[in-house]
């Protein structure tokens, strides 16, 4: 590794403050080349199933990690590398598009509420209840003529933002509060490579039927989006649900930072594997009788 990586370096918890302009898009490389790069996202999947199968055993907390980003940023292609090796059983991906009509007739958090993860298993959002804070942000118009909230409600826009933030901080701590950990990611792409890779999506047969000409659109408001995620991770930062800014230029190097950080997230919670007593100890060495015995009458 041409660099030591150090987690608290892109950590947001409330105790200093996230500028976007200062924030680096790019870093040094993490791993040497290609195979050093390879044999270390090997060995962080292997620990994150490890230490999943520990948390399933343990059965006390589960994991919500939150991905935000703009389009193209690498969300997906994150998600699939970091945790590809990671047993299917205990992890859940939940992707968030426009909301239903059905989604609409429920407050904000409701549809986000259901995707929570069950203890011992990880859950992905891919996108979250942060877009209540940024699309919404940048565009009021859908607040105010497509979520059918009370107009009283929606005369403030200020006031609006300032109340959602409170929302998803109390939401975050609630979770806490009941075993859910929760880890929030903003993979932080400059707005030059985004170009690069939504040419490359277009370029591509293979993957421009994931191109929409709304990506383009929103490209226009790139000042108002950073503007919404610097208020909204400044907002919402705590030590128990904290940001984590990654670089996202480098794919290489972004998937290597988030895969440390889980880990890291992991080993600080409390877990163990179930103790066995004497009891059940003496009732496990029967059955191992009881199965020679078997195995013995099969001769």
């Amino acid at each position: 590794m041409s660099q030591s990586l150090q987690t608290d370096d892109f950590r947001f918890d409330g105790t200093r403050t996230f500028h976007h302009k200062k924030a680096d898009t790019k870093i040094e490389d993490l791993y040497d080349n290609k195979a050093d790069y390879a044999a270390q996202l090997a060995d962080f999947r292997t620990t994150i199933d490890e230490l999943q199968s520990l948390m399933y055993a343990h059965n006390r907390y589960g994991l919500l990690v939150i991905f935000q980003a703009m389009d193209a940023a690498g969300k997906d292609s994150t998600i699939k590398h970091v945790l590809s090796g990671v047993n299917p059983v205990g992890v859940k991906i939940q992707s968030f598009k426009r909301p239903s009509d059905n989604e609409l007739d429920h407050d904000f958090l409701w549809r986000h509420l259901l995707s929570l993860p069950e203890r011992g298993n990880i859950t992905i959002f891919n996108r979250s209840h942060y877009e209540e804070v940024l699309v919404v942000k940048v565009h009021p118009e859908i607040l105010t003529k497509s979520q059918r909230l009370p107009k009283e409600l929606t005369n403030d826009l200020d006031k609006v933002w300032k109340q959602r933030y409170q929302d998803i901080a109390n939401f975050e701590k609630y979770l806490y509060h009941n075993g859910i950990r929760v880890i929030k990611f903003f993979l932080n792409i400059s707005q030059q490579e985004q170009g690069k890779q939504l040419i490359e999506r277009i370029e591509d047969p293979t993957k421009n039927w994931k191109f929409e000409e709304d990506d383009i659109k929103e490209r226009a408001y790139w000042k108002d989006y950073m503007n919404a995620y610097e208020e909204a991770i400044n907002a919402t930062a705590t030590e128990k649900a904290p940001w984590y800014v990654v670089p996202a230029d480098d794919k290489k190097n972004m998937r290597l930072i988030v895969g440390k950080i889980l880990i890291e997230e992991l080993k600080n919670m409390n877990m163990s594997f179930p103790e066995s007593t004497p009891e059940r100890h003496a009732a496990l060495q029967k059955l191992i009788a009881t199965i020679h015995e078997q195995d013995g009458g099969a001769e």
